[in-house]
């Protein structure tokens, strides 16, 4: 038999196919075009699971059950999307929605919860005991894996990483506090901390890399330029890995896992950005003597990671 994993997103639905070794054979995407009625979107998400199943050579009846990770607070126990910003979501009874249309147990988690499983069961985290990942996008996500299990909270909105403080009284941040690790350490802030810069520093490549229009910046642009020997680029990656380099050590400080990965096109510079936030969170690990410190590394599995992840949901 073979596991189904759909990734719920504000902007598509994928849908993937799993084999017992954690390898997608069969994939369906379709748009989410958020925020419509939940019937829609679940109507779409079963359209987009089908498609996956017959991209394998296989019928529904070859999946023994089917994984949602999805945007916001999820209780597990009942299928239920509690709230969901990104959706619309109130209350959504999602599981049971998804459950009629295919005729399948379906399980749900958090998105960033599903993709860290997938690393954890699958990726970077392959092996750990207590794991910990960090996606870096548009926020900063967070999962956590505790002797094998998600942690979620009591109120199933546990793991938010990103809106932990780590700068007071410093930048505002979409969830109202202010110096969030999210508002210094996503792809948007990277962004943001970019184009400042370009603005103090009319003469730096950076320009050039985005054809002069501060608008194509993206989250690689000051590290192509920091490559390049291009001092504002060098200063926008330097201050960007302190960033991250804090947010990490508190992570490691409160959860002293084995593997702390982290994810995200911006974890696609490799070691270019891991190896001096290992050197920097060393200092700062209030267990730097002892024997065995968490392993920091590059999430191994990109976008795969939330569709493996939910696939395994049955497993928890």
């Amino acid at each position: 038999m073979y596991r189904l994993g759909i990734d719920l997103g504000g902007t598509n639905i994928a849908s993937g196919v799993v084999d017992k070794d954690y390898k997608i054979i069969g994939v369906g995407k379709v748009k989410t075009n958020a925020p419509r009625p939940a019937e829609e979107i679940i109507d779409d998400m079963a359209k987009s699971a089908l498609m996956a199943v017959k991209d394998a050579g296989l019928t529904i009846d070859d999946i023994s059950s089917v994984g949602v990770g999805t945007p916001g607070s999820v209780i597990y126990e009942t299928g239920v999307v509690s709230y969901s910003n990104n959706l619309g979501f109130f209350d959504v009874p999602l599981a049971k929605m998804l459950e009629k249309r295919l005729g399948k147990k379906v399980y749900i988690e958090n998105d960033a919860n599903a993709a860290a499983y997938g690393e954890y069961i699958a990726g970077a985290g392959k092996g750990a005991k207590n794991f910990v990942a960090i996606t870096l996008g548009t926020g900063v996500g967070g999962g956590i894996i505790t002797e094998g299990k998600i942690y979620s909270g009591s109120n199933f909105a546990g793991g938010e990483l990103g809106h932990t403080v780590i700068q007071m009284n410093g930048e505002v941040c979409t969830c109202g506090r202010n110096g969030c690790f999210e508002a210094y350490a996503s792809a948007t802030a990277l962004i943001r901390q970019t184009k400042q810069a370009m603005t103090r520093y009319p003469e730096s490549i950076m320009w050039k890399l985005c054809d002069n229009n501060i608008e194509n910046v993206n989250g690689i642009t000051a590290f192509d330029a920091a490559r390049e020997g291009d001092k504002a680029g060098i200063m926008v990656v330097e201050e960007y890995r302190k960033y991250l380099a804090v947010g990490i050590a508190n992570m490691i400080n409160i959860f002293q896992p084995d593997v702390l990965c982290v994810g995200g096109g911006i974890s696609h510079e490799g070691e270019f950005l891991m190896q001096p936030i290992r050197e920097m969170v060393k200092g700062e690990n209030y267990a730097r003597n002892m024997s065995k410190n968490a392993e920091i590394k590059a999430a191994t599995l990109g976008n795969d990671a939330g569709i493996i992840g939910a696939a395994f949901l049955d497993n928890i």
